[in-house]
């Protein structure tokens, strides 16, 4: 993928790269800008603000090996990312790739809202450069995500190599993803495979909801590790990686994640909810962390495993609710 030297301004070119697999413009583009929509991307194209190989085309092309593209995008993706000093947890760091343990709260990449402060701004300054191969100024070196408030382990790419390479892991499922959630519930089997169609939720468009016609195949394996009297800690590995999967799985199933703002009915878990004195906050964002990954790394193709451990506010709710089971065990 061939990508001009200076995304910050004027339209962005890209090169379909070899060994990518066949699919419509518009959804080619919208992988590459998820910030918006598959609609508007389609205006766009419509519009003739889309080129391939300087022709223009419809929404419906399908994309073949080394088709030039060309996209004006809107003022707000040529903004500029800015480098900032934001401290970083450093799982792992070479020439082609570093992995970083996220903090829960902190967005991956600039978008709508949130100009600053992101983990791409902090990779900035501390790297210096990161691969611009996915064609957007506005997310540099991002082969994948975790959710705003969901915690762990990331990796992005610094050279285009990295990028090329993780990417096709990610497409063709070949890495390994692991989470660790707390749920406001227990499930009935200790260990179980969620097998749910998901796709936008009809009444709100930033949420998603199990969708059995025209949703797409998403699957979850959960495994409970302890089950603590209403709640339960569970360890989880998406097979597919859909957006909000395993928070929509595990809602699916009666066990949302706890303090969930967006799929529960608490967005925050205080001592007194749990039956205990005084009124301090546990958590106050959805108990999920990306505990793991597994990936196969792009220059030598070692098989590669990064692990994060749990947050202080996770860490912190586990024991409440361990005690508080206990206690119940016991009869108190």
């Amino acid at each position: 993928m061939s990508i001009q030297k200076d995304l910050s301004y004027g339209p962005v070119t890209i090169s379909v790269p070899a060994g990518s697999q066949s699919k419509r413009l518009d959804q080619f583009l919208q992988a590459k800008f998820p910030s918006y929509s598959r609609s508007k991307l389609q205006a766009f194209i419509k519009q003739g603000a889309v080129t391939v190989n300087e022709k223009i085309v419809k929404p419906s092309y399908a994309i073949v090996c080394e088709d030039i593209i060309v996209l004006e995008l809107p003022s707000e993706h040529h903004r500029k990312i800015e480098p900032e000093a934001i401290p970083l947890e450093i799982l792992h760091e070479d020439a082609h790739l570093i992995v970083v343990n996220k903090p829960a709260g902190m967005v991956v990449h600039p978008a709508r809202g949130n100009w600053s402060g992101t983990l791409s701004n902090a990779l900035l300054h501390h790297c210096g450069t990161l691969s611009n191969a996915n064609g957007d100024p506005g997310r540099p070196g991002v082969v994948h995500r975790l959710d705003q408030y969901t915690s762990g382990v990331i990796v992005s790419a610094k050279s285009d190599e990295a990028y090329y390479k993780l990417g096709q892991q990610f497409e063709h499922r070949t890495t390994q993803k692991e989470y660790l959630a707390i749920t406001d519930g227990e499930p009935e089997s200790n260990e179980g495979e969620i097998d749910l169609p998901l796709g936008p939720d009809s009444q709100n468009r930033l949420l998603h909801a199990v969708r059995l016609i025209g949703g797409r195949r998403a699957i979850t394996h959960y495994e409970v590790q302890e089950r603590l009297g209403g709640y339960a800690f569970i360890h989880v590995r998406p097979k597919t990686g859909r957006t909000h999967q395993i928070r929509v799985h595990l809602r699916s199933i009666g066990c949302p994640c706890l303090a969930d703002f967006a799929y529960s009915e608490r967005s925050e878990i205080r001592a007194s909810d749990l039956g205990l004195e005084g009124d301090s906050i546990l958590i106050k964002r959805q108990a999920l962390h990306a505990f793991r990954l597994s990936i196969d790394h792009p220059a030598s193709g070692d098989r590669m495993t990064f692990e994060a451990t749990l947050p202080e506010d996770m860490k912190t709710t586990l024991e409440v609710l361990r005690r508080r089971a206990s206690s119940e065990r016991d009869g108190h």
